[in-house]
């Protein structure tokens, strides 16, 4: 997630009336009925390399995520999923040195409602390596933000296997978030070149810890549209509620799910566990896959199929811009 804590003075002045009108709670059904299994190995193991040494940190421009790039490409060739562009790699136009989203793509298989996408995404850069000299200078990234990365991931091989969706989904793992979201902004650029027909985007933001809630997780932005009431209406679950602090920080603005947005105007929003009290290295070296919680990650991404589902086979857009 791009640097949130120099916002704190200003938000908690400015955010306090948000905080005090919003609910905690959204309205709960009988939940779509999922006959898939999401593996704790499949999780783990993906997991494990993506936030391993070996990827030295995944800074956009280096050697690590360039490992990290064609991992996440052997991935999507071995489930199927075809690349969107001419190849899974997405050159960023803001970048200095190459550097690359990893796109994928599954057409719906419903002849008018394929022309609408609905993108899951995550970052898969990070902060690469500390300057100064201390025993461990890897800024491994496995909650920020592997943890999404392998959500989204395990949401793709879902879909490829199912072949549930009928509105076509974009997959994408976004570079160079931890640069000031360059490669949301340079994707986004050109989607609207091609006239990119988008119903709405999940990204997954730090999902490795769970949090000590009554609900699994929360949505930044939770009052700029039906999103959250939509997504616990599909699991019949308290899936989604309200995090103070996130209104207090105004992460809507702070995450991949704001260059589309701002593009698009549709719902785009992150969804994440990191409360600000569940986990206590973020951007530093102690980020590693021995403190993830791979029950809970594998239970959110399980949680989560009936709801991208349901986004990706309602008959029309429930999910709806609510200011």
């Amino acid at each position: 997630m791009k640097k949130i804590y120099f916002l704190l003075a200003f938000a908690i002045l400015s955010c306090k009336s948000v905080v005090s009108t919003i609910s905690e709670k959204t309205s709960v059904s009988e939940p779509v009925e999922i006959n898939y299994k999401v593996e704790q190995s499949d999780v783990a193991e993906f997991l494990k390399y993506l936030s391993s040494d070996e990827l030295e940190g995944r800074e956009t421009g280096t050697r690590g995520i360039e490992k990290a790039a064609v991992f996440l490409e052997d991935f999507f060739r071995k489930n199927n999923i075809k690349s969107y562009f001419a190849t899974y790699r997405d050159t960023l136009t803001n970048f200095k040195s190459p550097a690359y989203n990893i796109v994928g793509y599954l057409e719906g298989s419903d002849p008018e409602l394929k022309k609408e996408f609905v993108v899951l995404s995550a970052h898969y850069d990070h902060i690469g390596l500390l300057k100064n000299k201390q025993e461990d200078v890897i800024n491994n990234g496995a909650n920020d933000d592997a943890s999404g990365v392998t959500v989204v991931a395990e949401m793709a091989k879902y879909f490829a296997k199912t072949k549930s969706n009928k509105r076509s989904v974009l997959f994408v793992f976004f570079a160079g978030e931890e640069k000031g979201l360059l490669g949301s902004k340079s994707l986004v650029q050109k989607l609207r070149k091609k006239d990119f027909n988008l119903y709405a985007q999940l990204n997954i933001e730090m999902v490795g810890v769970p949090m000590k809630r009554d609900y699994l997780a929360y949505i930044t932005g939770f009052d700029k549209s039906n999103m959250a009431e939509r997504i616990n209406h599909y699991t019949g679950k308290n899936t989604i509620g309200f995090l103070p602090k996130e209104a207090e920080y105004e992460l809507f603005y702070r995450s991949d799910n704001y260059s589309f947005y701002e593009a698009f105007k549709k719902p785009c929003q992150s969804i994440s566990t990191f409360d600000f009290e569940n986990f206590e290295f973020y951007h530093h070296p102690s980020d590693e896959f021995q403190l993830m919680d791979i029950p809970h990650i594998t239970k959110f991404t399980q949680e989560f199929l009936p709801a991208v589902t349901k986004i990706t086979t309602s008959p029309v857009q429930e999910i709806t811009m609510t200011k």
